[in-house]
């Protein structure tokens, strides 16, 4: 029987005595009251006794042998806390997210941006994707490794939300992200292997062709997911940037190269989606955690400290004290 957290009881019918407790102290109290003995549990301007330290511990005693009593049945239901410890076997995924820094990442057709919600799609995914190792590779002109393959989910998540365009040269190097990603997972000894590649535009820079980047992700095994994001038509978007740094926007054209990104995910074994909308893009990532399903073993070992001897300890001592009180100052009362 679950108490709360990690406490519970082995024998737990032993707490219907708890039920008997309310009945014996009616049929004591019925008892004393036809016997003319419940006149010290009156008030003291009632009756004529002086209200002495121990005419005042001598009400308490009864309580207390009922507190007594309780804790014993409590002893009896063997309150135990529990430890549980899981023991993980089996493959993970190694997963490296690919995220497209350009300009353009901060068209408003998305609220309030396209990077934005791409962020925070990514974050909720990292945060399902609890035995696996995930890494982040960013480009823009040209590309990076932001975080390598890590468990610490925490930390990329950070790094997720810390990205911001402009941190280098402007353009659409699809070819050189995917390449920087494939070059950390090479070498990865993951029965599964899988990127995920988020771009709003065609590709315009880097040195490396995204057919050959992709060529060499299936040589090694790796599968890639596609996602081109932002709406149909036109959306406003920066189209130059001040000395300051300041972004201009005006209205323009929503150029995505699905043909190039349907490529790459045919030719990995991949999928490519569009994501016209902050729901649509969340709908991409949760079908991509379904598809990439992690198969592992995990063995729940459970560790039992038993904790009866507290309640018992305190109900014997509770009765210890009532025999002595009653043996000892209170043996005789000045009536």
């Amino acid at each position: 029987m679950q108490l709360w957290n990690n406490i519970i009881l082995q024998s737990p019918w032993w707490l219907l005595l708890l039920l008997v407790i309310p009945l014996l102290m009616f049929v004591r109290h019925r008892r004393r009251k036809r016997s003319g003995l419940a006149v010290i549990e009156m008030p003291f301007d009632q009756v004529n006794v002086p209200p002495t330290w121990r005419v005042m511990v001598y009400g308490w005693l009864e309580p207390l042998f009922w507190i007594a009593l309780s804790l014993l049945i409590i002893s009896m239901a063997r309150p135990q806390s529990e430890h549980a410890e899981e023991s993980v076997k089996g493959e993970g995924i190694d997963i490296f997210l690919v995220m497209d820094l350009s300009s353009s990442m901060l068209a408003r057709d998305f609220e309030p941006d396209r990077l934005s919600v791409s962020k925070q799609v990514a974050v909720d995914f990292v945060s399902h994707r609890t035995y696996d190792r995930i890494g982040l590779a960013v480009f823009a002109g040209e590309s990076y490794t932001q975080c390598p393959l890590t468990n610490d989910h925490e930390v990329l998540k950070e790094y997720l939300m810390g990205l911001e365009c402009g941190a280098v040269e402007d353009g659409t190097a699809i070819g050189m992200g995917l390449a920087a990603a494939v070059n950390r997972l090479q070498n990865s000894d993951a029965k599964s292997k899988v990127v995920v590649l988020l771009t709003d535009g065609v590709n315009n820079a880097g040195y490396i062709r995204p057919a050959t980047a992709a060529g060499i992700a299936k040589e090694f095994g790796i599968k890639v997911y596609t996602i081109g994001v932002g709406s149909y038509g036109q959306a406003l978007s920066p189209v130059r940037r001040r000395v300051t740094g300041e972004y201009m926007f005006g209205i323009t054209n929503v150029e995505i190269d699905e043909e190039l990104l349907k490529d790459i995910a045919r030719e990995t074994g991949g999928k490519y989606y569009r994501a016209a909308s902050a729901e649509a893009l969340q709908q991409v990532y949760d079908e991509i955690d379904q598809l990439e399903k992690t198969e592992l073993e995990i063995t729940v070992y459970k560790r039992y400290k038993e904790l009866y001897y507290w309640p018992l300890l305190a109900g014997m001592g509770l009765l210890l004290l009532l025999v002595l009180l009653r043996s000892t100052v209170l043996k005789a009362l000045p009536y």
